[in-house]
């Protein structure tokens, strides 16, 4: 690899330059995994991350390896293999992960005990917890069960993926039968506390609602078979998730989109995970009524599974079980001023979620909707919260005589059914609702405010990193812009333009814009810093994203790294770029941080011959961001909001808590901390520095070292 030349033919590309996105995406939920082996993180917070972890990998599934294996569908020759090859290292790398969930499991279960919390079967009942399960099976879940036995001559009904089932074997006189029942945990829970009992151990009991179902099994089959005997296995499987909307059907868009979600319940099965004691034959007898193939993944596993449930695991204990909550950070400018449209227009507003409150976007909204000089507002929304606060300040907008616009993407994923919900509650109302563009999803993150001030309409604009969703902006950090810049707002306004008039192409003057002009526009930067290098300048920049695997600006950042250009990576998922290869990218470094906040914003920052350049925005560096949605990136000129920018990255380069280094091999190995470095933990720095407005100390050392950031420690 080290000899192999960089080059932007693509017919020449050598495939060794680029790490598989697919196996990134599972390292990076290695780094998920890793935090519920870490013992410095609070317990339930660590059984919370095996949640994590199981939810990140059935969405893996139903997503990457169900696009995987639609390639091995309809390639032929050697892309065909490829893709078989690929498939097979996801399927070993899958299995790895697997087992070690497992043995994590099987520690944190047995460090609850030490806190007195207990996780039990339903074989280890005693008298009075089994009367209990039995009352509550009898009274509760009972009702809720609806078992389909296997018959040959029957279809099988189309399940519901990502829920529980139990494989029951039911053995009776004349041979074995089969049948299949859904654990009821959307309703019921799947966590049962058991009443503590007077006189029994002191702590808190609780038990899986499988095992309640276990427990009472032959219950359920009590006069249909002269049962000998009864077992229930674990299983739950995956479906492809990808939508197919058939061009050629003449009805709108929303019915559509409602049409496809329930196609996507009767897609092909991905991947089936099971209770590796479950008999062959009853194995059998569900590879048969599901249709699996060759290229399916069959996973065997433990007794449990569903574990993203342990997303809400209870806590019993203490609050140091937890982490410990961060206060929200209030601007004082905005409040304690009459007017955010004041605040705004006097200096450009950032926020940065959760850090700050998420209830400041929700009170701009819920002010405009108000303000009898706003005379229209227009919003993107991709991801909202349940019973959302957005949606409630639109709707009070329209009913105070603004117009609303609101750009409905019907298409993000596993949100659909929300989306046409929010779509059908506004458009009832009478708010303008636009789809946007066939092909096209619309990501960006943008609203625009119409004011009228003197005679003349004032835009007020938002750019942002994060959805307006309520309930994510306490989860995921995001930054947002306020800005009252009129070549912003003329350009945020030729954005709503374009997706209400598509074939008009707009021109933007400051916005970079997805499929128009992000590619070029990062292009024409990159080249400037490459530019600047080979004119003896220095020559930097710093890119923080999500998932960077577009090979042409892959490419051409290992072009600048030959150039001598400094590059720094901040990649919390997916990085095809392999940094430190000798002769391709040894300018570049990569680090990922998995901490109790997503990281989910986008910021690159350019440093132009000392007059740097900011951009923050919804695109990713991913093609399908890039070429096939509407994104926008936008360019922050404040000053001083430049540096508060620059001193945010600076602490999360240097984090030596939760920083991994992401190498060729993406090993995950954390970043080295010297005997001497303080511990430097950027989620907690940043914390302290929003709230204080001084900035961390990090070590000049480490300032005007930062080669030494390959340097790691043990996984």
């Amino acid at each position: 690899m080290a000899n192999s030349p960089v080059t932007t033919r693509w017919a020449d590309v050598d495939e060794r330059l680029f790490y598989p996105r697919e196996l990134s995406w599972l390292s990076f939920n290695a780094r998920v995994l890793q935090e519920a082996e870490n013992s410095e993180v609070p317990l339930i917070q660590r059984v919370r991350y095996l949640g994590i972890f199981s939810n990140n990998l059935d969405e893996f599934f139903r997503v990457r390896v169900a696009e995987v294996r639609r390639l091995i569908s309809v390639l032929r020759g050697p892309e065909r293999q490829a893709a078989k090859s690929l498939l097979q290292s996801i399927q070993r790398e899958v299995a790895s992960l697997q087992r070690r969930f497992d043995v994590i499991y099987t520690a944190l279960m047995s460090e609850l005990q030490k806190e007195k919390i207990y996780l039990i079967n339903e074989k280890q009942l005693d008298e009075g917890q089994t009367t209990f399960v039995q009352r509550y099976f009898r009274d509760t879940v009972l009702p809720e069960l609806e078992p389909i036995l296997l018959d040959e001559s029957l279809a099988i009904p189309n399940l519901a993926e990502e829920s529980l089932y139990l494989a029951v074997m039911i053995k009776i006189a004349d041979g074995d039968r089969f049948a299949v029942l859904e654990v009821p945990s959307e309703q019921l829970g799947r966590f049962i506390e058991i009443p503590r009992q007077k006189g029994r151990r002191r702590g808190t009991v609780y038990i899986t609602l499988d095992n309640v179902i276990r427990a009472c099994l032959s219950q359920v089959f009590r006069g249909v078979f002269a049962i000998s005997s009864v077992n229930a296995y674990c299983f739950k499987f995956s479906r492809d998730a990808e939508l197919e909307l058939d061009p050629s059907i003449n009805e709108s868009l929303i019915e559509k989109m409602a049409s496809s979600l329930k196609q996507r319940r009767r897609a092909d099965a991905v991947r089936f995970v099971y209770d590796k004691a479950m008999p062959e034959v009853l194995i059998n007898a569900l590879r048969k009524s599901f249709g699996f193939g060759r290229y399916d993944s069959m996973i065997a596993g433990g007794r449990y599974h569903n574990s993203k449930d342990f997303l809400s695991f209870p806590n019993p204990g203490g609050k140091s079980l937890e982490f410990k909550p961060q206060s929200g950070i209030h601007i004082t400018a905005i409040d304690d001023l009459a007017s955010i449209f004041e605040v705004i227009r006097e200096k450009d507003v950032l926020l940065y979620f959760p850090y700050h409150p998420f209830d400041y976007i929700v009170d701009v909204l819920k002010t405009a909707a108000l303000d009898p000089d706003v005379t229209a507002i227009k919003i993107c929304l991709y991801r909202t919260a349940k019973n959302s606060r957005i949606g409630e300040a639109l709707i009070n907008a329209l009913h105070n005589g603004k117009r609303v616009t609101a750009v409905v993407e019907l298409a993000a994923r596993f949100d659909e059914q929300a989306n046409i919900e929010m779509a059908h509650r506004l458009t009832e109302v009478g708010v303008e609702v636009i789809f946007g563009i066939p092909g096209l999803k619309v990501h960006c993150k943008i609203f625009s405010i119409e004011r009228r001030e003197q005679g003349e309409i004032r835009y007020y604009s938002h750019i942002g990193t994060g959805n307006f969703n309520e309930k994510t902006a306490r989860l995921y950090t995001d930054f947002s812009l306020l800005t009252a810049d009129q070549t912003i707002g003329q350009d945020v306004a030729a954005v709503f333009n374009f997706l209400k008039f598509n074939y008009r192409l707009p021109e933007y003057k400051k916005l970079l814009v997805s499929p128009h002009s992000s590619r070029p526009g990062l292009i024409a930067r990159i080249d400037r810093e490459i530019d600047n290098a080979n004119r003896g300048y220095r020559a930097m920049m710093t890119l923080k994203c999500n998932n960077l695997v577009d090979r042409q600006l892959t490419m051409k950042l290992y072009e600048a790294s030959q150039a001598g250009v400094e590059i720094r990576l901040i990649i919390r998922g997916m990085c095809s770029l392999l940094p430190g290869v000798k002769g391709v990218s040894e300018n570049i470094e990569a680090i990922s941080i998995i901490d109790r906040y997503l990281e989910h914003p986008r910021v690159y920052a350019f440093h132009n011959r000392g007059k740097p350049e900011y951009l923050l925005g919804s695109a990713d560096l991913m093609t399908r961001n890039i070429d096939y949605r509407v994104e926008v990136l936008c360019p922050v000129a404040d000053l001083d909001l430049q540096q508060q920018l620059q001193d945010i990255l600076d602490q999360q380069w240097f984090d030596n808590v939760k920083a991994r280094v992401l190498d060729r091999r993406q090993s995950n190995q954390f970043v080295a901390r010297g005997k001497t470095t303080p511990a430097l933990q950027s989620q907690e720095m940043t914390h302290r520095y929003l709230a204080t407005g001084k900035k961390p100390r990090i070590p000049r050392s480490l300032m005007n070292q930062p080669s030494k950031r390959r340097r790691v420690r043990g996984k």
